[in-house]
């Protein structure tokens, strides 16, 4: 990794503040936030949600949210002139050119109507005024340095025809098309998988050694900085609490927050706590058993009409114990979330059995589901949408309670604040809605309605993988104590390995709808025996920044 060119700041930031105006007044959301980015340095700019870490860089750039948010103080110097004090066609003309921004979801930034070559072109022709011939020989150059395949025919794609991780390798080429100065990078692996993030971490690097970029790098992910960053700024509440070198800071931590971030980091060296051995117990029946599945959904487009198919989930066997933690990992597309329905009867099974308690969901459809319903729940990946945005929580709760009938109506109040108080919400947030609640708090409200059906078995898909790290850890830490003092099991669906391993007794490793590897998570992290385990293995940021970022090969997985 090269080191940053020593002399002037290529930005320098003083005392930048930001306020919310309302009908209460005004509110800081940043308070005299100070800091340089050198030319040619990766600048991570890490802390939770609220933090202020977005909100400060859109300032830059005159992008704040809501008319409501204004700059009310400091200076943000960049070649001699003041960004905050700047003209809106100045600024017109400075975006792109000079500071480009990537985001955390391509989808949402990306043109769905139009080409990625014209995407990319068209700031090639706006900004450094090129015909239309030249702009897309240059595009297909950039994204060929971006890492796309086959660029000459990628260049007539539109988004939605590519993955997650080359999508966000367009949205990157957009941005680098006008050969900005700096680069904003805001989340911009959060919702990829390991090995993607990986690349696009790796591509960063690159870009930077290329072209001489300054990058300011937004995460929540401390293991991302430790690999990616020449330096770290931790911001708290609008504040700036902390910066300094990546090593000093991860190394000798001043901040109580700080130091708070770098415990709650999943360690791949952290398994679960282990429990003595106990005596041998006689057999019992697996809770959830799954007999060579098969889960195909129809595609169009076969030769002369005939239908095809897709296998999402092809020929998987596996067996849950009462009282099993078992982490299923791998890729986007690997087949996890469809083999978690599947399990509970949420998504159609093609062939095999699936049998809960003994009971097979295809011989006695019926029976099963409504033994599933009272005695299996689901947790969601995302917080919000999976609640009713119109009922409060208390309300939520409420409903589960009455449908499943194990409560008497007079005692639901008392059961919902019991549920609260199980995972460890403040029963007063009974009368709020999800919206008013944090990202946390709302998954919380989650796995209170996943315990309310009193479950045998909860299977949680993603469910902290938009979280920030330290809520993460409280929600694995919450689960852990669920599992010891209730007898529950727990499916645990995940691409962050690291937390599997931390949670987990066993793993699964699927890819391309198959398992590959399963193990007792100690004995598969330590000695993988699949390739494509140990790609996932290594592609995982660590927070030792001397840890080299291992990053597959673009489509290296895939074949």
């Amino acid at each position: 990794m090269s080191t940053p060119t020593p002399g002037a700041p290529l930005l320098s930031v003083r005392d930048l503040t930001v306020v919310v105006r309302g009908a209460q007044g005004q509110r800081a959301l940043l308070s005299r936030v100070s800091l340089d980015l050198g030319k040619g340095e990766i600048l991570g700019l890490v802390g939770e949600s609220g933090s202020g870490k977005s909100l400060f860089c859109r300032s830059l750039v005159q992008l704040l949210p809501s008319r409501a948010l204004a700059v009310t103080g400091g200076t943000a110097v960049m070649a001699g002139r003041d960004l905050l004090s700047l003209s809106e066609a100045d600024m017109g003309a400075l975006r792109g050119a000079k500071i480009g921004m990537i985001f955390q979801n391509p989808s949402s930034h990306l043109d769905p109507v139009m080409r990625v070559g014209d995407q990319i072109a068209e700031g090639l022709m706006f900004h450094r005024k090129l015909g239309r011939k030249a702009a897309k020989a240059e595009a297909i150059a950039i994204m060929t340095q971006v890492g796309f395949t086959d660029p000459a025919r990628q260049f007539a794609s539109y988004p939605h025809e590519f993955s997650g991780g080359m999508r966000q390798r367009a949205m990157i080429a957009v941005a680098l098309a006008c050969d900005p100065d700096i680069l904003i990078a805001d989340e911009p692996t959060t919702a990829l998988d390991v090995t993607i993030q990986a690349q696009i971490l790796k591509l960063l690097m690159d870009l930077r050694d290329q072209r001489g970029l300054s990058i300011i790098l937004i995460t929540h992910d401390l293991g991302v900085v430790a690999q990616t960053c020449d330096r770290i700024a931790v911001m708290r509440q609008g504040e700036l609490v902390e910066q300094g070198p990546k090593r000093d800071l991860l190394a000798r931590p001043q901040h109580p927050y700080t130091q708070a971030l770098i415990a709650s980091h999943p360690s791949m060296d952290e398994a679960a706590p282990t429990e003595p051995p106990a005596p041998p117990a006689p057999p019992r029946r697996p809770l959830m058993e799954i007999d060579d599945l098969h889960v195909r959904y129809p595609v169009s487009g076969g030769l002369f009409g005939r239908r095809r198919s897709f296998s999402a989930v092809a020929g998987v066997s596996l067996r849950i114990m009462p009282g099993e933690t078992v982490g299923i990992v791998g890729e986007s597309g690997s087949g996890k979330s469809t083999l978690a329905r599947a399990m509970l009867g949420l998504a159609p099974i093609s062939d095999g059995h699936v049998s809960f308690d003994g009971d097979s969901l295809r011989l006695k459809r019926d029976a099963t589901l409504a033994k599933m319903r009272r005695q299996a729940a689901m947790v969601f990946q995302d917080p919000f949408n999976s609640l009713n945005a119109r009922l409060t929580i208390g309300e939520t709760l409420a409903e589960v309670l009455r449908v499943q009938g194990k409560v008497a109506r007079a005692a639901i109040p008392a059961r919902v604040e019991e549920l609260l108080r199980l995972v460890e919400l403040d029963p007063g947030l009974a009368g709020r809605r999800p919206r008013q609640l944090s990202g946390g708090q709302c998954q919380r409200a989650g796995i209170a309605r996943a315990l309310a059906v009193e479950p045998r078995l909860i299977v949680a898909d993603e469910c902290v993988a938009a979280l920030d790290v330290t809520i993460q850890a409280q929600i694995v830490d919450l689960f852990r104590r669920l599992v010891a003092t209730m007898d529950l099991t727990l499916v645990f669906i995940a691409h962050d390995l690291a937390i599997v391993r931390h949670l987990c007794e066993r793993v699964v490793v699927m890819h391309h709808g198959r398992i590959v590897e399963e193990g007792a998570c100690a004995e598969v992290f330590e000695h993988p025996r699949e390739a494509y385990t140990a790609a996932l293995i290594a592609a995982i940021p660590d927070i030792d920044p001397d840890r080299p970022l291992h990053a597959p090969p673009a489509g290296a997985l895939t074949a």
